[in-house]
């Protein structure tokens, strides 16, 4: 993210002047600078209706001559173009108003046979695929796009994805289940069925008959040419089956020549040079071997093992040479069965109609399946009947049960044991928080879980050897203690950091009988965590609702705040910095309002000062329609005044990306704040920052707030 923003920070935009850079993809490209509708490539030219017209840039020229629509009845007619399966559309575009409902920015006819019809609803990006793609043909970005700016639009259809550009960064996608060609018709630019007209300015409209990755999209949209390799194969992340590979790539465009390096380590790749053993040599060709004698790893891949490599593009007559490329990479399948359906420690599996299925090994022609509740009889079985198919019915489950499998792969010459999986069936203790397998968890964390239906009471097993979690007895020192039903939780004490730990709950019913849970995983990161907003739900009546932890300005004559949604779901679940929810802070900072606060009450971490913390962090993210109220956070002892810390960016609020920002607890420390007995933080944005308010209103949403 970081290079992309340099790069487009670097550049001019200056598409409207030149023209752009012309791809042998590129159908039709309208920059108006002759004042008619011209294509500059395929000799589509369009025809204005209406009061459609070519004016000067009013902002000075900056982007030439562009294309003037007053949003009453004007359009550009262009010719049928093409049928593809793939396409991209691209412009520059500045709203002059946000029209309620659909407008049309792009709109193919042919409707019955499958049309496109590119536009706004409400302000927010929308594209919409009739005929045989309907019903998922439709997409819509989350944010409208703000008036009185120049933004860069882009869609992309893929024969499997829909795709949403602004300004370059992608924004929105979905799947498509089919990849029928859709007819891009005759078409019209700001109209759709004679009405939904677009009112504003548009500039450099580009068409294409192919998929634009994000490199060709940063391209077109700059009009420059992009000088990083991009587009690798196998791609980013992929799992490769052979033993040997062909990496190729898409050049920089002013590329002479590309150098390639390989390894087994990211951040050795990543900060390798020429002088290190990582560099496999400059090359004029845009393809690179490994895997074969005479090249890197002659003996060939290790399956189970993942491989990163880089390419640099070179130009020694361009001062900026060498372009460092990204870090991608691709993995060998292991010789075991991988992949696991249902997936390892997954919940509420349907015991009445399970199909367990994997993906083989590398090199696997026959399959071992051993099942059952005991997780070291299924360990230890030998002696199965081989399958030649990956999947395997167990027949009829239970309810309230762990279940655990293993499979095993043979490959004509040696068999490879697997490793057990585990799921559980409905009732079943549960809901594991850390959830089962989660990373980067804070070292404070409080254990909490879902009992099982029968459960009277639990015993709880902790520690970082899986093994001895799993085999502990009451009498073991992973044993942590009896909880009583109703007390689901367990609070370790503060835990060391980047550490893996292990724990198990196992279910005592009212007659003694114990169930032996599945043994769950987590591993800390380096900080304390002080919210991350994944533990509320839509259960107000139990006093879990976000809302009901941070206070807001609900029923307080000057407090504007919201946090959360009228209706469940109440916290916020798409625009999210991790995990799967964050705080949505609503502000309304008018009518007499001058400032809009929410704050939350501590329990833990109240102590600001363990396990060496210096800074508080936490994640935002604005809307570009927001009012620019100063944001600020407050800090305060139980009674006392509060130190108060603004953001220096008076813009935050508007700022779109998920953007990190760091206090440094000194400065907190110095507002008169005793860091060792924190009450309570508060989140805010107006007059209370001790800035000047602009007053207005919007919404920033909060995520990840951390002691580091």
């Amino acid at each position: 993210m970081y290079r992309r923003l340099v790069f487009l920070m670097s550049l001019f935009v200056i598409s409207g002047v030149t023209g752009g850079v012309a791809s042998a993809d590129l159908l039709a490209q309208y920059t108006f600078e002759d004042g008619a509708a011209t294509d500059l490539v395929g000799g589509f030219n369009g025809a204005f209706n209406g009061d459609a017209k070519v004016i000067a840039d009013p902002e000075g020229g900056q982007r030439g001559m562009v294309l003037s629509l007053d949003g009453a009845g004007d359009y550009v007619l262009i010719p049928k173009i093409a049928e593809s399966v793939e396409f991209t559309y691209a412009m520059w575009l500045k709203q002059a108003e946000v029209k309620s409902g659909l407008i049309s920015l792009i709109t193919h006819t042919s409707w019955a046979s499958g049309s496109v019809h590119w536009g706004l609803n409400s302000g927010q990006p929308k594209i919409g695929i009739s005929g045989a793609i309907t019903p998922d043909g439709d997409l819509l970005g989350p944010d409208p796009i703000p008036v009185d700016e120049w933004h860069h639009l882009a869609v992309v259809k893929s024969s499997t994805l829909l795709l949403h550009y602004v300004d370059g960064v992608e924004v929105a996608r979905r799947e498509l289940t089919q990849s029928d060609s859709v007819i891009l018709g005759e078409a019209k630019i700001s109209e759709w069925d004679g009405t939904r007209h677009f009112h504003g300015l548009m500039d450099d409209i580009r068409i294409y008959d192919n998929a634009l990755l994000e490199a060709e999209i940063l391209s077109a949209m700059e009009s420059k040419p992009w000088p990083y390799a991009y587009g690798p194969s196998p791609a980013d992340g992929a799992m490769h089956s052979d033993t040997w590979v062909t990496l190729s790539w898409k050049p920089g465009a002013l590329a002479v020549s590309h150098d390639v390096y390989i390894g087994e380590n990211r951040e050795a790749v990543a900060d390798a040079t020429t002088e290190s053993d990582l560099f496999r040599g400059s090359q004029g060709s845009i393809f690179f071997v490994a895997g074969f004698p005479g090249y890197p790893y002659p003996d060939g891949l290790t399956p189970g093992t993942t491989y990163y490599w880089r390419v640099d593009e070179v130009n020694e007559a361009d001062p900026n040479s060498p372009w460092k490329g990204d870090v991608w990479s691709f993995s060998i399948p292991p010789k075991t069965a991988y992949s696991p359906v249902p997936a390892d420690g997954e919940q509420f599996v349907d015991p009445a109609s399970v199909t367990l299925s994997w993906t083989p090994g590398f090199g696997a022609i026959l399959h071992t399946v051993y099942f059952g509740d005991d997780y070291d009889q299924v360990n230890n079985a030998a002696g199965g009947a081989p399958l030649g198919t990956t999947t395997y019915q167990p027949g009829p489950l239970e309810t309230e049960k762990v279940y655990y499998w293993r499979v095993d792969e043979f490959d004509a010459v040696e068999t490879y044991k697997g490793e057990v999986w585990s799921f559980t069936t409905p009732g079943a203790v549960g809901n594991p928080r850390p959830s089962y397998q989660a990373t980067d968890v804070g070292m404070n964390a409080i254990l909490s879980w879902t009992p099982a239906n029968s459960a009277a009471s639990h015993e709880l097993y902790f520690g970082t050897d899986k093994e001895a979690v799993r085999t502990a007895d009451t009498g073991s020192p992973e044993y942590k203690g009896s909880k009583a039903l109703g007390a689901e939780s367990y609070d370790p004490g503060l835990l060391e950091a980047q550490t893996s730990y292990y724990w198990r709950v196992d279910e005592i019913d009212d007659q003694g009988n114990k169930a032996t849970g599945p043994v769950w995983i987590f591993t800390t990161g380096a900080f304390l965590l002080v919210d991350d907003f994944e533990g509320y739900t839509d259960d107000d009546a139990a006093g879990q609702a976000i809302w009901q932890s941070w206070i807001d300005g609900f029923g307080v004559a000057d407090n504007g705040s919201q946090v959360g949604y009228l209706q469940p779901p109440y916290a916020e679940q798409t625009n999210v910095h991790s995990g799967v929810q964050a705080m949505p802070l609503l502000y309304v900072n008018e009518a007499g309002v001058t400032n809009s606060e929410a704050s939350m009450t501590l329990t833990a971490p109240r102590d600001w000062t363990l396990a060496g913390v210096a800074e508080l962090s936490l994640w935002f993210r604005g809307v570009s329609a927001n009012a620019a109220d100063p944001l600020y956070v407050a800090v305060s002892n139980s009674g006392g005044t509060p130190a108060i810390v603004v953001n220096d960016d008076p813009g935050a609020a508007t700022i779109t990306e998920w953007t990190q920002w760091g206090i440094a607890l000194q400065a907190i420390a110095d507002g008169g704040i005793n860091l060792t007995d924190v009450d309570k933080i508060a989140i805010g944005l107006g007059s209370n920052s001790g800035a000047a308010s602009a007053g207005g209103s919007g919404t920033v949403y909060i995520d990840d707030i951390r002691l580091y």
